[in-house]
């Protein structure tokens, strides 16, 4: 079973409104079709605003094969009563 991760590209709030275009677009074409993107506003007055766009993505093969290491490690067995 592959599973997909959520994955995270922020922008920062002084970027002009043509690069932020093209860098949306590019972002855009490179998502694959399941990939689900959504866009937030976070951050605050003090500490500045940006936006960031969340997206699922594949695992890679590193991260597949620390995942394979350690699902189910440290768990204890469910026994289904009969």
């Amino acid at each position: 079973m592959s599973r997909l991760i959520k994955d995270y590209v922020e922008i920062g709030d002084h970027v002009s409104l043509d690069d932020l275009i093209a860098r949306l677009t590019a972002l855009r074409d490179s998502l694959p079709v399941s990939a689900e993107p959504e866009l937030k506003i976070r951050g605050d007055d003090v500490f500045g605003r940006h936006l960031c766009i969340g997206y699922l993505r594949p695992l890679t093969a590193e991260e597949a094969a620390c995942e394979g290491r350690y699902s189910g490690a440290g768990l204890p067995a469910f026994k289904v009563a009969a």
